[in-house]
Protein backbone atom coordinates (compact mmCIF):
# COMPACT_ATOMS: atom_id res chain seq x y z
CA UNK A 1 0.00 0.00 0.00
CA UNK A 2 1.54 3.85 -1.08
CA UNK A 3 1.53 6.25 1.20
CA UNK A 4 -1.36 8.02 -0.56
CA UNK A 5 -3.42 4.86 -0.24
CA UNK A 6 -2.75 5.14 3.48
CA UNK A 7 -3.35 8.36 3.66
CA UNK A 8 -6.74 7.96 2.01
CA UNK A 9 -7.68 5.13 4.50
CA UNK A 10 -6.68 7.20 7.85
CA UNK A 11 -8.79 9.81 6.39
CA UNK A 12 -11.87 7.26 6.22
CA UNK A 13 -10.95 6.11 9.39
CA UNK A 14 -10.90 8.99 11.38
CA UNK A 15 -14.45 10.15 9.36
CA UNK A 16 -16.09 7.11 10.33
CA UNK A 17 -14.94 6.92 13.77
CA UNK A 18 -16.51 10.46 14.82
CA UNK A 19 -19.81 9.07 13.24
CA UNK A 20 -19.71 5.92 15.16
CA UNK A 21 -19.12 8.17 18.06
CA UNK A 22 -22.41 10.59 17.27
CA UNK A 23 -24.93 9.51 19.37
CA UNK A 24 -28.27 7.90 17.55
CA UNK A 25 -30.20 4.85 17.69
CA UNK A 26 -27.19 2.22 17.73
CA UNK A 27 -25.98 4.18 20.84
CA UNK A 28 -29.50 3.33 22.45
CA UNK A 29 -29.94 0.00 21.26
CA UNK A 30 -26.59 -0.97 22.40
CA UNK A 31 -26.33 0.94 25.93
CA UNK A 32 -29.87 -0.07 26.54
CA UNK A 33 -29.03 -3.73 26.05
CA UNK A 34 -25.53 -3.29 27.49
CA UNK A 35 -27.11 -2.83 30.63
CA UNK A 36 -29.09 -6.01 30.89
CA UNK A 37 -26.38 -8.24 29.79
CA UNK A 38 -22.50 -7.69 28.75
CA UNK A 39 -22.71 -10.48 26.60
CA UNK A 40 -25.59 -9.06 24.92
CA UNK A 41 -24.28 -5.78 24.46
CA UNK A 42 -20.99 -7.45 23.11
CA UNK A 43 -23.31 -9.43 20.53
CA UNK A 44 -25.11 -5.88 19.79
CA UNK A 45 -21.05 -4.44 19.42
CA UNK A 46 -20.79 -6.73 16.71
CA UNK A 47 -24.16 -6.13 14.87
CA UNK A 48 -23.48 -3.14 14.52
CA UNK A 49 -20.19 -3.79 13.20
CA UNK A 50 -21.17 -6.09 10.70
CA UNK A 51 -23.85 -2.90 9.84
CA UNK A 52 -21.03 -0.98 9.15
CA UNK A 53 -19.13 -3.64 6.83
CA UNK A 54 -22.21 -4.39 5.07
CA UNK A 55 -22.55 -1.01 3.89
CA UNK A 56 -18.84 -0.04 3.31
CA UNK A 57 -19.19 -3.04 1.01
CA UNK A 58 -22.39 -1.55 -0.61
CA UNK A 59 -21.14 1.80 -0.89
CA UNK A 60 -18.09 0.14 -2.51
CA UNK A 61 -20.32 -1.75 -4.94
CA UNK A 62 -21.67 1.18 -5.94
CA UNK A 63 -25.03 1.65 -3.60
CA UNK A 64 -25.25 5.80 -3.90
CA UNK A 65 -25.37 5.40 -7.73
CA UNK A 66 -28.12 3.15 -7.90
CA UNK A 67 -30.39 5.17 -5.42
CA UNK A 68 -29.27 8.41 -7.71
CA UNK A 69 -31.02 6.15 -10.89
CA UNK A 70 -33.70 5.32 -8.84
CA UNK A 71 -34.62 8.02 -6.43
CA UNK A 72 -38.35 5.63 -5.02
CA UNK A 73 -36.05 2.58 -4.22
CA UNK A 74 -34.23 5.24 -1.82
CA UNK A 75 -37.37 6.71 -0.55
CA UNK A 76 -38.98 3.08 0.16
CA UNK A 77 -36.09 1.90 2.03
CA UNK A 78 -36.06 5.28 4.36
CA UNK A 79 -39.65 4.49 4.82
CA UNK A 80 -39.27 1.02 6.15
CA UNK A 81 -36.31 2.13 8.23
CA UNK A 82 -37.94 5.06 9.94
CA UNK A 83 -40.93 2.49 10.50
CA UNK A 84 -38.74 0.18 12.17
CA UNK A 85 -37.11 2.62 14.41
CA UNK A 86 -40.63 3.55 15.31
CA UNK A 87 -41.45 -0.32 16.12
CA UNK A 88 -38.30 -0.40 18.37
CA UNK A 89 -39.08 3.10 20.02
CA UNK A 90 -42.76 1.66 20.69
CA UNK A 91 -41.33 -1.51 22.46
CA UNK A 92 -38.91 0.15 24.51
CA UNK A 93 -41.31 2.91 25.52
CA UNK A 94 -44.00 0.24 26.88
CA UNK A 95 -41.45 -1.85 28.65
CA UNK A 96 -40.63 1.35 30.27
CA UNK A 97 -42.05 0.18 33.40
CA UNK A 98 -41.54 -3.95 33.40
CA UNK A 99 -38.46 -4.93 35.56
CA UNK A 100 -35.18 -5.34 33.87
CA UNK A 101 -33.86 -9.28 34.13
CA UNK A 102 -30.13 -8.98 34.67
CA UNK A 103 -28.36 -11.82 33.01
CA UNK A 104 -25.16 -13.30 35.14
CA UNK A 105 -22.19 -13.02 32.34
CA UNK A 106 -20.89 -16.54 33.45
CA UNK A 107 -24.44 -17.92 31.85
CA UNK A 108 -23.09 -20.06 29.01
CA UNK A 109 -25.88 -21.96 28.28
CA UNK A 110 -27.23 -22.81 24.63
CA UNK A 111 -30.10 -20.53 25.87
CA UNK A 112 -28.09 -17.52 26.46
CA UNK A 113 -26.14 -18.33 23.34
CA UNK A 114 -29.20 -18.19 21.42
CA UNK A 115 -30.38 -15.26 23.03
CA UNK A 116 -26.99 -13.52 22.02
CA UNK A 117 -27.59 -14.56 18.59
CA UNK A 118 -30.64 -12.47 18.45
CA UNK A 119 -29.76 -9.70 19.80
CA UNK A 120 -26.90 -9.49 16.85
CA UNK A 121 -29.27 -9.39 14.43
CA UNK A 122 -30.85 -6.72 16.07
CA UNK A 123 -27.98 -4.28 16.46
CA UNK A 124 -27.22 -5.39 12.81
CA UNK A 125 -30.68 -4.38 11.80
CA UNK A 126 -30.60 -1.30 14.06
CA UNK A 127 -27.34 -0.03 12.17
CA UNK A 128 -28.98 -0.72 8.64
CA UNK A 129 -32.09 0.40 9.34
CA UNK A 130 -31.53 3.88 8.01
CA UNK A 131 -30.39 4.44 4.06
CA UNK A 132 -28.55 7.81 4.83
CA UNK A 133 -26.09 5.98 6.32
CA UNK A 134 -25.36 4.23 3.01
CA UNK A 135 -25.11 7.53 1.37
CA UNK A 136 -22.71 9.03 3.96
CA UNK A 137 -20.34 5.96 3.34
CA UNK A 138 -20.49 6.42 -0.32
CA UNK A 139 -19.62 10.09 -0.05
CA UNK A 140 -16.87 9.48 2.35
CA UNK A 141 -15.54 6.58 0.29
CA UNK A 142 -15.78 9.54 -2.77
CA UNK A 143 -13.82 11.96 -0.77
CA UNK A 144 -10.83 10.30 0.42
CA UNK A 145 -10.97 7.29 -1.94
CA UNK A 146 -8.87 7.24 -5.64
CA UNK A 147 -10.73 7.18 -8.94
CA UNK A 148 -9.45 3.66 -9.34
CA UNK A 149 -9.38 2.03 -5.83
CA UNK A 150 -6.58 -0.85 -6.06
CA UNK A 151 -7.24 -4.42 -4.46
CA UNK A 152 -5.47 -3.99 -1.10
CA UNK A 153 -7.25 -0.20 0.04
CA UNK A 154 -10.68 -1.95 -1.19
CA UNK A 155 -10.06 -5.06 0.93
CA UNK A 156 -8.59 -3.08 3.95
CA UNK A 157 -11.48 -0.60 3.90
CA UNK A 158 -14.06 -2.68 5.02
CA UNK A 159 -12.04 -4.23 7.41
CA UNK A 160 -11.22 -0.84 9.22
CA UNK A 161 -14.65 0.09 9.33
CA UNK A 162 -15.84 -2.98 10.59
CA UNK A 163 -12.85 -2.64 13.74
CA UNK A 164 -14.17 0.54 14.34
CA UNK A 165 -18.05 0.28 14.51
CA UNK A 166 -17.40 -3.03 16.78
CA UNK A 167 -14.61 -1.51 18.88
CA UNK A 168 -16.70 1.83 19.73
CA UNK A 169 -19.97 -0.31 20.20
CA UNK A 170 -17.98 -2.39 22.55
CA UNK A 171 -16.45 0.58 24.62
CA UNK A 172 -20.11 1.41 25.27
CA UNK A 173 -21.27 -2.00 26.18
CA UNK A 174 -18.55 -2.90 28.72
CA UNK A 175 -18.89 0.87 29.74
CA UNK A 176 -22.52 0.97 30.29
CA UNK A 177 -22.56 -2.87 31.82
CA UNK A 178 -20.78 -2.00 35.11
CA UNK A 179 -21.98 -1.65 38.26
CA UNK A 180 -22.07 2.08 38.70
CA UNK A 181 -24.05 2.83 35.53
CA UNK A 182 -26.13 -0.15 35.58
CA UNK A 183 -27.31 0.59 39.25
CA UNK A 184 -27.94 4.26 37.92
CA UNK A 185 -29.85 2.90 34.88
CA UNK A 186 -31.66 0.34 37.46
CA UNK A 187 -32.60 3.16 39.46
CA UNK A 188 -34.59 5.93 36.77
CA UNK A 189 -35.50 3.24 34.26
CA UNK A 190 -38.61 3.88 33.68
CA UNK A 191 -37.48 7.65 32.65
CA UNK A 192 -34.60 6.38 30.81
CA UNK A 193 -36.79 3.97 28.86
CA UNK A 194 -39.15 6.49 28.23
CA UNK A 195 -36.75 8.84 26.68
CA UNK A 196 -35.22 6.69 24.70
CA UNK A 197 -38.03 5.04 23.17
CA UNK A 198 -39.15 8.55 22.41
CA UNK A 199 -36.13 9.11 20.65
CA UNK A 200 -36.16 6.40 18.66
CA UNK A 201 -39.33 6.88 17.74
CA UNK A 202 -38.75 10.91 16.29
CA UNK A 203 -35.89 9.78 14.72
CA UNK A 204 -38.08 6.91 12.93
CA UNK A 205 -40.86 9.89 12.18
CA UNK A 206 -38.19 12.11 10.54
CA UNK A 207 -37.14 9.33 8.25
CA UNK A 208 -40.55 8.79 7.27
CA UNK A 209 -41.76 12.02 7.02
CA UNK A 210 -38.77 13.05 4.66
CA UNK A 211 -39.63 9.64 2.44
CA UNK A 212 -43.45 10.76 2.10
CA UNK A 213 -41.71 14.44 1.23
CA UNK A 214 -39.11 12.62 -1.37
CA UNK A 215 -36.34 14.36 0.04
Amino acid sequence: MTDAHLLSLLGIAGAMAVGAMSPGPSFVMVARTAVASRSDGLAAALGMGAGGLAFSIAALAGLQAAFLAVPALYLAIKAFGGAYLIYLGFRIWRGARQPLAITPDTDASPRSQGRSGRTFLLGLATQISNPKTAVVYASIFAAFLPREVPLVLALAVPAVIFCIETGWYAIVALALSSAAPRAAYLRYKTWIDRAAGGVMGLLGLRLVWSAVRGT
